[in-house]
């Protein structure tokens, strides 16, 4: 089982970036994907992206790419997403979120999440 616990979140103006961060603990981080996801009021959870145990492949949704950049460091027990030229939808509770798989295959992989941090855009 791993725990996660997010951070960075926080109210900009469209057009501008933030980084989430992810710390994570439990032995078996570094031997899994990590993705982020997001929840708007009224919908459904949504991917937003994924990386491989070892950081080399990486995931996004379509609406996302091009804009954020996943990524993680296993000697840290991290995982963060830049998020550049926020737009007013991006606005949500992002999660971080832990695979049971160390390379990732769909949503339905991952079992552990955090308690999610606030991202709002302003336009």
């Amino acid at each position: 089982q791993v725990q996660l616990v997010e951070s960075g979140g926080g109210l900009v103006q469209a057009g501008d970036s933030l980084r989430l961060s992810c710390a994570a603990s439990g032995r078996t981080f570094r031997s899994v994907a990590m993705g982020w996801f997001r929840r708007t009021p009224g919908k459904d959870r949504e991917f937003v992206a994924a990386i491989n145990w070892a950081g080399g492949t990486t995931y996004y949704a379509n609406s996302v790419k091009g804009r954020f950049t996943i990524s993680r460091n296993n000697a840290r027990n991290t995982v963060t997403l830049q998020m550049n030229s926020l737009k007013p939808e991006d606005t949500a509770v992002y999660y971080c979120a832990a695979s049971t798989k160390g390379t990732y295959t769909g949503p339905e992989d991952f079992g552990s999440w955090g308690q999610g941090t606030q991202v709002t855009v302003s336009s």
